[in-house]
């Protein structure tokens, strides 16, 4: 996988790397753990708005963190198969790497980090369309951020990037159905704590989204009416 162009590449962003601020070389250190927590937090507002949507909305934001950690599991998988070392090991003449080089056997193809980022970048967007505005953005610096710190080849976080991505779209789309039709379930639950999961969105059983059972808004076609006398 180390060809010569992707480790001239590496060598270049490295050596960029070194002539940048401290700043800049902290933030990129700082970055490459911290996007991780940022997309977490995105994943719980997701949630928290779509409760209020329809079960299939709900059932998207919820297998959206779900469908990250498939595309780590797809990716650290892989590693196991090609067993690449880092290039803070193998290419010598590259400069230092910013952070501590992963130990032998902490493999560097395909990228964790890229794999995570690009998951989870898609699988928010397939929730929340406009946040890829946000999401995107942040998988690519992340992705960018392994080889600027010097721990993976370009080739390592680009092939992470698409791989997260397909591992996502392909785990949402394979199992939003029958999210969707469990959380319609839990709607019509009794127990606290799992309506509160499922929020109050416009499908529960036996009511509507205007407040009435039928959804009109009124009492529903089953309640009892007083009957008037002809006067």
């Amino acid at each position: 996988m180390d060809s010569s162009l992707t480790r001239g590449l590496y060598r270049d962003i490295t050596d960029f790397a070194h002539d940048t601020p401290s700043w800049v070389q902290h933030l990129a250190e700082l970055w490459t753990e911290a996007g991780l927590l940022l997309f977490g937090v995105l994943f719980l507002v997701a949630w928290w708005r779509a409760r209020v949507a329809d079960a299939r909305a709900l059932a998207v934001a919820v297998l959206a963190p779900l469908a990250t950690a498939f595309g780590y599991v797809v990716s650290e998988s892989l590693k196991s198969v090609f067993d690449e070392e880092r290039p803070c090991r193998t290419v010598t003449d590259a400069a230092r790497s910013l952070v501590e080089c992963p130990p032998t056997g902490d493999w560097s193809f395909p990228s964790n980090h890229a794999s995570i980022a690009g998951a989870a970048a898609i699988a928010l967007v397939l929730a929340w369309r406009r946040i890829w505005l946000l999401t995107v953005p942040m998988a690519l610096l992340m992705a960018f951020s392994r080889v600027f710190v010097g721990v993976h080849y370009p080739h390592d976080v680009m092939v992470g990037l698409v791989l997260g991505s397909v591992a996502a779209v392909g785990f949402v789309v394979t199992l939003t159905r029958p999210a969707t039709s469990l959380l319609r379930a839990m709607r019509s639950s009794r127990t606290g704590v799992v309506v509160w999961f499922a929020g109050p969105g416009p499908d529960r059983t036996g009511q509507g989204s205007h407040g009435g059972p039928d959804g009109t808004g009124g009492p529903g076609r089953h309640a009892r009416t007083t009957p008037t006398r002809d006067r």
